[in-house]
C-alpha cells in the first residue's frame, strides 16, 4: 500500500504521418516504456491509424485525432484538445515535427515538450517545444525516432524491432476472408511511382501458380488502388483478390494470417513486419537504408536508379525504376524464404 495515492508521470507520444511511419514508431514507444516504467504512456495519432496501437501492451490510452489534409476541422478537434489538456501531461514528444504535430504539442500543454529541430514549416514552430533535437540524417527511420529520445537520456536497442498486434476478436472474421494462409501480395502504394507494374504482378502470379504456390492479391481501398486490382483481373481473370477492406483493424487481422507478404515500399509492408509476417519488399525511388522492414526474416529487391526526383508522386521516366525488378527475381526470393516451401 506504500504506492497508494502516488501520482504517475504522464507522457504523450505524438505521430502525424502515415501507416508505415506509425509502425516504425513502436521501437521508440517500447524504449520510452522501459526507461520510464512507472510512466503512463499515451499515444496520439490520426484517427484512422488507431488500430495499429490499441492492442499494444504498456499503453495507457491511444487518442485518435481527426485529420484531413488542408483542413483544421476545429469542431471535431477542439474537444479532443481539451480532453488532452485535462490529462495534465508531464512530457510530450512529437516524432514528426510537422506543423500539425508542433501546434498540438503546444496546445496539449505538457510541461516538457520535445520535438525535432526542423528548418521548414511555419515561423513559430520552434516555440511550440521546450526542447528540440537535430534530426538524424541518412539513418533508418526507427533509429531517427530513437535518436530524438536521446534528449531524455534514452538509449535505444542495437536491433530495433517493430511491434503491431491485431485485434484477437477479429480472428474468425479474418479466417473467412483468408481461409488458408497464403502469400499475400499488395499491389497499391501511396505514390504511383512506387508501384510495381501490374503486368509484372500478373506474370508473377502465373509463375507462382505453375510452381504450386498460393497467392492472394489485395490493395488499399482508395479508388486508384482498387483500379490496380481491376487491371490485374483483366490480365489474369482467375486471380484471387480480397475485397476492399476500409477498416484497418480487420485488415491487420487478415494480414496476420499471411504466410508471406510482398509489396512495394508502402505502409502495410511495415505492418506485416510488426505482426511477425516475413516480407519481400520491392524498392524503387525510396531508400531501403531508411525504409526497409526491420528483421532478418525480411528480403528486398532494388529497382534501377530513379531519375524522377523526390518532388513528384508520378514516374515520368521512359522505363520506370520499379520495372527493372523482374517477376523471376521475386519468385527466386519466395523460394528462398524459410516460411514458404
Amino acid at each position: 500500500m506504500e504506492n497508494a495515492g502516488r501520482v504517475r508521470v504522464k507522457t504523450l507520444a505524438i505521430q502525424f504521418r502515415y501507416l508505415g511511419d506509425a509502425a516504425l514508431m513502436t521501437p521508440a514507444l517500447r524504449a520510452l516504456k522501459q526507461f520510464f516504467p512507472d510512466s503512463a504512456l499515451h499515444v496520439m495519432v490520426a484517427r484512422e491509424i488507431v488500430p495499429v496501437f490499441e492492442h499494444l501492451p504498456g499503453l495507457e490510452r491511444v487518442w485518435g485525432f481527426p485529420r484531413r489534409r488542408g483542413s483544421a476541422r476545429l469542431r471535431e478537434s477542439w474537444p479532443v484538445i481539451l480532453a488532452l489538456r485535462r490529462e495534465r501531461f508531464d512530457r510530450s514528444v512529437d516524432f514528426v515535427g510537422n506543423d500539425r504535430g508542433a501546434i498540438l504539442s503546444l496546445l496539449c500543454g505538457a510541461r516538457q515538450r520535445l520535438g525535432p529541430l526542423c528548418q521548414r514549416g511555419f515561423l513559430g514552430r520552434r516555440f511550440c517545444y521546450t526542447q528540440t533535437v537535430r534530426p538524424l540524417e541518412g539513418q533508418h527511420e526507427s533509429r531517427a525516432n530513437l535518436h530524438l529520445l536521446s534528449a531524455w537520456g534514452i538509449v535505444g536497442p542495437e536491433r530495433p524491432q517493430l511491434e503491431v498486434q491485431a485485434d484477437p476478436s477479429l480472428a474468425a472474421a479474418a479466417e473467412q476472408l483468408l481461409p488458408a494462409p497464403a502469400i499475400l501480395c499488395f499491389v497499391g502504394t501511396s505514390q504511383p511511382k512506387k508501384q510495381w507494374p501490374t503486368s509484372h504482378w500478373a506474370e508473377l502470379y502465373r509463375r507462382a501458380l505453375a510452381a504450386g504456390l498460393r497467392m492472394v492479391f489485395c490493395s488499399g481501398f482508395q479508388p486508384r488502388e482498387q483500379a490496380l486490382l481491376g487491371e490485374l483481373r483483366r490480365q489474369v481473370p482467375a486471380v484471387p483478390v480480397l475485397p476492399a477492406l476500409p477498416d484497418l483493424a480487420i485488415f491487420l487481422a487478415v494480414l496476420r494470417r499471411a504466410r508471406l507478404f510482398i509489396s512495394g515500399d508502402t505502409g502495410p509492408l511495415h505492418l506485416a513486419a510488426g505482426l511477425g509476417v516475413p516480407t519481400i519488399a520491392l524498392f524503387g525511388p525510396s531508400s531501403p537504408r531508411r525504409w526497409a522492414p526491420l528483421g532478418e526474416q525480411h528480403r528486398l529487391l532494388q529497382g534501377a536508379p530513379c531519375t524522377c526526383g523526390t518532388d513528384s508522386d508520378l514516374c515520368r521516366a521512359p522505363r520506370p525504376c520499379m520495372a527493372a525488378i523482374s517477376p523471376d527475381a521475386v519468385l527466386q526470393l519466395i523460394a528462398r524464404s524459410h516460411r514458404v516451401s
